[in-house]
Formats: structure tokens, sequence, C-alpha cells
């Protein structure tokens, strides 16, 4: 499993403000989600957290109504103020899809309300998610409510996120076509697969790993070579890299690394 917390920005600096904690679902969801987490903050001004998110659809439990947060493809910014605690569902990248009533593609970029998708007792299982403290009963809360609304296997779902496992996890993936290969199946396939089941293409999917990745060497405080690193994750060379990396979060990797020395 992926570290709940890679692509979470400034991690220092969120740390001082909010904490973060993941549960694991229970052996009848895991099909599905892949983690529940939980944040909870305390703010003396305004923070904006930032997250270069991984391709996955959400369902979060905040106020003042539950959310299904599609596949942020752009830098995710999330104002903090005073003391507030969230509850979010991870669903594994694909394993939406047998919950949506159309191309999870549709949800990209957008944040819904939950009614839109899930019953309307979503809003009552969210005041009660919110209301208590305990992040145990917070999430049992949560998995009850879904247990009770699951729609069919997809075995699609399935083999759509497995693809995505693989692309993430192997650094030799640069494009499009050579995933499809790995895959065993056309890049036009991959593409359809991707719309319909991921919300995002295959392209985004392997260019927001490698942009994680830079942005992880940089939050760990040691000196970066970056042109080794442009090497590593298959850029043609370090310009490439750090234009694409000033393009998603603002600032160019130097000057990010800085900032969380």
């Amino acid at each position: 499993m992926v570290d709940f917390a890679r692509g979470v920005l400034y991690p220092r600096d969120q740390s001082a403000i909010a904490e973060l904690d993941r549960r694991t679902p229970s052996p009848d969801l895991a099909r599905f989600v892949e983690f529940y987490w939980h944040v909870r903050w305390r703010a003396e001004k305004p923070y904006e957290a930032k997250v270069l998110a991984y391709p996955s659809v959400h369902l979060v439990f905040e106020e003042p109504v539950p959310l299904v947060y599609g596949v942020q493809r752009s830098l995710f910014v999330r104002r903090l103020e005073g003391r507030g605690q969230v509850l979010g569902v991870k669903f594994r990248p694909g394993c939406f899809r047998p919950f949506a009533a159309g191309p999870v593609s549709d949800l990209a970029d957008r944040r819904v309300p939950a009614t839109d998708v899930f019953p309307r007792r979503v809003e009552d299982v969210g005041r009660a998610v919110l209301r208590d403290t305990d992040l145990d009963a917070m999430v049992a809360a949560a998995e009850e409510f879904l247990l009770g609304c699951l729609p069919e296997p997809d075995p699609v779902a399935d083999e759509v996120a497995a693809m995505v496992e693989a692309m993430t996890a192997d650094p030799a993936l640069f494009r499009v076509d050579q995933a499809a290969g790995t895959l065993h199946v056309s890049a036009r396939t991959l593409q359809r697969l991707f719309a319909d089941y991921v919300g995002a293409s295959p392209k985004w999917v392997l260019r927001r790993a490698r942009l994680q990745e830079a942005a992880s060497r940089a939050d760990q405080g040691a000196r970066v070579d970056w042109a080794d690193l442009a090497d590593d994750l298959g850029y043609f060379d370090q310009s490439h890299l750090i234009r694409d990396f000033t393009a998603a979060l603002g600032v160019p990797p130097a000057r990010y690394a800085g900032l969380n020395s």
C-alpha cells in the first residue's frame, strides 16, 4: 500500500497545524476502498493545505454536507481555519465506477454533494461522524453506511486498479505506449478504460506519479541531484523536470526543497 501522506506538500508546515491518521477498511469493503483518512486541525490563522492528489475518488464527511471529490488533476488546495476535522474515504483507483451512474471522468476536477451518488441518509451519517471524536467510531459509522449500499462487484474495476498500481509502481514506465505494452492492452483501450473508470488519462497518471516522487525526494531534506532525478524519472533533461514541477506546484523544485529545509 502506498504512503497515505504521499502527495501532501510542505508536510513539516502542515504537521504543525493538522494531524493525519488512517484506518484500513474491513475485508468486505477492501475491494472498493483503499483506506479511510482523517484530518484534525487547529489553525490560529488561515492555512492553505496543498496536495498532489492520487487518481482516486474520495467520499468526504465534512461540513456542511458530505461531498464526493473526483480526481483532482490540478493542485488541490484546502483552506484550514480555526478547529475542525474531516473523515475521508479513499476509493481504490477505478473502483468508484460501480457506485457511479456514468464515467468517472464526469467527476474529474469536481466536487458534488454525496447525495448525487449515495442515498440521502449519507447526510445523517455525515453529521453523526463529525459529532464523534473517536476515529474508530467514526470509521465504523462510515463502514456501516457503505456496507449498506455496496454495488455489485465489477471485475473490470479490479483490473483497472491493478493497472494503475503497476503504472505508478514501476519507475521504468514513462510513456503510455510503454504502459500499454506492459499491461498487454492497446493504448486506445487503456485510454478508454481510464476515462470510464479512473477519471484521468494514463498520461496524467504517469506524470502525477513522477511529480509525487520528485516532491517526496525534496521533502526528505537531503540535497537532491535534480539532473540525476530527472533521468531516473524518465524526463528528457533536467529543464523538462523543472518546467513540469513548476507548472504543477507553482514553484521550481529547488525552491520547493528550500522551503522544506
